[in-house]
Parts: C-alpha cells; structure tokens; sequence
C-alpha cells in the first residue's frame, strides 16, 4: 500500500481516502502506526462533540438535526456513530447512514459508524485514531454519537470538546440509573421529544440535580430547539483531553497484547475457580512483563 498517497489523499479531503484510513485503524492493521504518524504532526481545529444518553431518547435524529444545521452554518461535517458490534461479522450491528435520514444524501456529511467491539466507555477502541484523521481530513464539526450504555459512557468525555447528554420524558427507572454518571460528564443536557407529557417537569428536575446546568428542549425530529442548542455548542468548548485520554488507550491495548493467550486463559481460570483474585490475576501478568 502506498501510504503516502494515501496520507495525501487523505489531507485532501477525499472521502474513499478518509474510509480507507479509518478501515485501517478499525481493524488494526500494520500500517496503522505509521499511517497515524504521518497524520499526527497535522493540526486541527475541530470541534467535537459527544452525544450520548439512555436508548430510546432520539440520540441519532438529534445527530442528523445537529449535522445538517452544521452544514447549512457552512462546516464541513462528520458523524462517528459507535454501534454494538455484530455477534457474526464482528462489524457495527447498525449501518452507516441507517439512522441518518437529513444529511444521508449530503456528500459533504461524512457518516461513518464503528464496532464497540467489546470496549467498554461507549466508545470504540478505535474511535481516538478515527477522530485525529477526521481532524486530519479537515472535519471542523464532528459529531460522535455513543451506543447508548447508561452510565458507562464516561469515556465519551475524555474525547470530546463538547458532551451534549440527552434524555427524554417517559425514561421512569432509566433516568435514575444514569443520572449519576451521565450527569456529571455533560456539558450541556436536552431534554429531546419535548412536545411530550413531563418534559417540562423532566427539564425542571435536571436543572435542580445538576448543579444548574444548561437544559435545554428539543423536539428534533421536527427540528425545533436545535439553533440554541448549537449556538450553546458552539459556545461551550472545553479543554479536550483526547491526547490523555488515547495514549491510556493505547497502553491498554499494548499490555494486553504482549500477554500470551495461554497465560490469559489461565489467569481467567484462576479467578473462575477462586484460586486468585482479579487483582491477584493482574499483579502477576503485569510482573511477567517486568
């Protein structure tokens, strides 16, 4: 493969290049490290934002609301939908424009969905790599919307600009099982499918909770409430920890790899037959790598 051709395809914009890239990362492949070196000493400017909430709340219409109005400011959008991973081809269950009805057809929306595949936080193991070549491919508005976990979707914080979390009336136990989490790592909160019974009730009593912060009431499947939710954005741009938050990442993925499966697969052992802890587990595989 010709990296530089690509790598300059790629800063070009050109969307087969820019599918290329992100297949690369996905699957971990060979050239995925040099490939990102050549991208990192690229700086960009986007600004990121994470979507994230219970199922059910309109998460991915609020995206699709949220691009096109993007698009018609004059950005130059992407959407990294992270989708559970097929049981059978180990791909995201939910296809890249299945959910994106406004911007599908826009060719200057770049849609793109990823695997969990298992990863814990809401986001793919991948999503950091993804985001830089979007950057790279110069994105200035990229959207990330989470699969939708609960209160394990903190992860989505650490990558982000903005964390937009998103409820809905109706949610009964659900919102109380991930106010906590939830909470606590948004920036800005919508209360979506507002022209719902006990929307303005649910909004009173985010506000209450969270220490005053922003809420505000979107009906986004007919786009109402969305411009002050952008200009909020937009406004709202903290200190981005991707760096931090990917180098963590890969450090996990590096130690995991050096571990053999035979040493795994007895470490697992150990703890399913209550001979060892999981710290225990974790002490002596970390010290074989001493």
């Amino acid at each position: 493969m010709d990296l530089a051709k690509l790598f300059s395809r790629l800063k070009d914009g050109e969307p087969r290049a820019l599918a290329r890239a992100l297949t690369l990362v996905e699957n971990r492949a060979p050239e995925t490290r040099e490939l990102l070196s050549r991208v990192f000493s690229e700086h960009q400017d986007a600004t990121i934002v994470g979507i994230t909430g219970p199922p059910g709340v309109g998460k991915s219409t609020l995206t699709d609301g949220l691009a096109k109005l993007a698009r018609a400011r004059g950005n130059k959008v992407a959407v990294l939908a992270i989708d559970p991973t097929s049981p059978f081809t180990g791909g995201a269950l939910l296809g890249d424009r299945a959910r994106m009805d406004a911007v599908a057809h826009d060719p200057e929306v770049f849609v793109r969905s990823m695997a969990t595949r298992g990863h814990v936080g809401g986001l793919s193991g991948a999503a950091f790599e993804a985001l830089v070549l979007l950057e790279a491919a110069g994105k200035d508005f990229i959207l990330v919307e989470t699969v939708g976990a609960g209160q394990d979707e903190v992860e989505v914080a650490a990558a982000v600009d903005v964390t937009v979390v998103v409820l809905a009336p109706g949610l009964g136990d659900q919102l109380q099982a991930s106010k906590a989490g939830l909470m606590e790592i948004a920036s800005l909160v919508v209360v979506n499918k507002a022209d719902r019974v006990g929307a303005d009730l649910l909004a009173a009593e985010v506000h209450a909770h969270t220490d005053g912060k922003a809420v505000f009431e979107t009906v986004a499947l007919e786009g109402k409430g969305l411009e002050p939710l952008f200009d909020a954005i937009e406004s709202s741009r903290g200190q981005r920890r991707l760096v931090e938050a990917w180098l963590r990442n890969v450090v996990r993925e590096m130690l995991y790899e050096r571990i053999s499966d035979s040493k795994w697969k007895n470490a697992v052992r150990g703890i399913e037959e209550r001979r060892v802890t999981p710290y225990e587990a974790a002490d002596a595989l970390l010290k074989e790598l001493e």
